[in-house]
């Protein structure tokens, strides 16, 4: 996501630091490489012109070219600007109370994934304490109704459904009505849509907007479709006054521009993301921390929330209390690493790490059956010698390796990886969340970039920063610290 807008971005505003000194002409050099940046990440002509206008007029003025710091103004101001032509967003559904019945009504092109998005609104809203009804008002495509009851029956989710029944506002009027019966108060719409926008389509849904008086209604658009998606937009918005977009498929290849144009032509903020498939991945649209990610600083509030979601809490917590009594065992870093390893996790973190944007590509190398290797010879050793490494003999990795069906070289790499987390995780201890998850970033990035283990591949991708090896050392010393202080 926004991956080849953030690359240009970075490299038009490096060409700036680069500079002995900045002046206008320079200045004015180098915001054209963020305007190319822009173009070439699918934003609209008039979007792109309106946002380097205003960057221009800020970024060469007299304040900023004699500051100490231009170049971290220009970044600021460019910040500011994304922020700006993204937001402000309001992420409440606007729900009345529990004792009444909000409708809110979905509509968008044929498979912008508008069916699949009702349905993540509504586990969202179960979660929330709400009783959701899904309404499958889509007539025009029989497979549509039959995805949304599946959906329903995955979710526990009640799915009201009129097969025989042509209308769809008499569709959504009826299910309005079952949703008092049934004590359901939120109606999701899941109206019908079409290849491209025709007449027909949007007058019936005129219609529903007119009879059902939804509080909401939202629009999901499909992020890899690009400039079409902010036309499609304007077009929907021009006939029902939508209250917000719902931007799908942002985990995909999204060059980033539609994200960027659709507030800014159609006046109305993007307010959820979808970025997966999964029901869970619907995710609320900030445009600040989306500016910070396209900037390459990072997303650490989403990062935490991620984290949150993904690793077991619980497990979390004993393990900090074994950690504070300086006790790290190749039990551990097995369920450590299988909380941490998982391939999407681990793409998906890094890219809210600031500065660890530049090891996406060492995660694509990510092999899953590496990660499987490590947990067959950690399988293999006994209770003592997973306590305690040092037992572990020549004789002792020969036994290991024919047991995890490997050479004993391996086993050797298992326990210099196992001894450098060891000296990570016990540095964690009694760290908060910021440097904790800086921590786990950086050795990650060590795991995807030299190989778990197993294939002992050359990697091409780049080496860890002198930032990041600094910052492992220190971790190191701090571990070593402990220990001299609990002899």
């Amino acid at each position: 996501m926004f991956e080849s807008l953030q690359d240009g971005l970075s490299s038009a505003l490096k060409s700036l630091s680069g500079q002995g000194k900045l002046t206008e002409a320079n200045m004015r050099e180098g915001l054209k490489l963020v305007e190319r940046s822009l173009l070439e990440a699918d934003v609209s002509f008039e979007v792109a012109r309106y946002f380097m206008k205003n960057v221009t007029e800020k970024a060469v003025g007299e304040t900023v070219l004699k500051s100490l710091k231009p170049q971290q103004q220009v970044v600021g101001i460019v910040y500011q600007e994304l922020c700006d032509l993204m937001g402000p967003v309001d992420h409440s559904l606007h729900l009345k109370g529990k004792n009444d019945v909000t409708v809110l009504m979905l509509c968008g092109l044929q498979g912008a994934g508008k069916t699949t998005t009702v349905g993540k609104l509504g586990k969202m809203l179960k979660a929330g304490q709400r009783n959701p009804l899904l309404v499958a008002a889509d007539l025009q495509r029989p497979a549509a109704i039959d995805q949304l009851h599946v959906l329903g029956e995955q979710l526990g989710l009640p799915v009201y459904s009129d097969r025989e029944e042509k209308d769809p506002v008499k569709v959504c009027n009826a299910a309005i009505k079952e949703a008092k019966k049934l004590g359901a108060d939120v109606v999701i719409l899941d109206t019908a849509g079409r290849l491209h926008i025709d007449e027909e389509l949007m007058g019936q849904l005129e219609r529903i907007d007119k009879q059902c008086s939804p509080e909401q209604i939202y629009l999901t658009v499909d992020a890899m479709t690009g400039q079409d998606a902010v036309n499609s937009a304007k077009a929907f918005n021009d006939a029902l006054e939508i209250d917000g977009v719902i931007m799908t498929k942002l985990d995909g290849d999204a060059r980033g521009g539609a994200a960027l144009s659709v507030k800014h032509v159609t006046g109305v903020p993007i307010k959820f993301m979808g970025t997966g498939e999964k029901l869970e991945a619907l995710e609320p649209f900030h445009p600040d921390r989306m500016a910070q990610r396209i900037l390459g600083q990072g997303d650490i509030l989403t990062l935490f929330e991620t984290a949150q979601k993904e690793f077991d809490q619980e497990q979390m917590l004993a393990q900090e209390e074994k950690l504070k009594k300086g006790e790290f065992t190749l039990d551990d870093f097995r369920k450590q690493m299988s909380m941490i390893a998982k391939p999407g996790l681990m793409q998906k973190m890094m890219g809210m790490m600031p500065g660890m944007g530049q090891m996406r590509e060492a995660m694509n190398d990510f092999d899953e059956s590496e990660m499987k290797g490590l947990f067959g010879i950690i399988d293999s050793m006994t209770p003592a010698e997973k306590a305690n490494t040092k037992l572990i003999d020549q004789s002792r990795r020969r036994r290991i390796a024919a047991g995890a069906g490997c050479e004993p070289h391996q086993v050797n790499e298992l326990i210099k990886q196992y001894d450098a987390m060891a000296q990570v995780m016990t540095a964690m201890a009694g760290k908060g969340m910021r440097d904790r998850m800086k921590m786990m970033g950086e050795l990650q990035g060590g795991l995807a970039q030299g190989g778990t283990l197993g294939k002992q591949k050359q990697h091409t991708g780049k080496r860890l920063s002198n930032a990041q090896k600094k910052n492992m050392r220190k971790a190191r010393q701090e571990a070593l610290k402990k220990k001299r202080k609990k002899r």
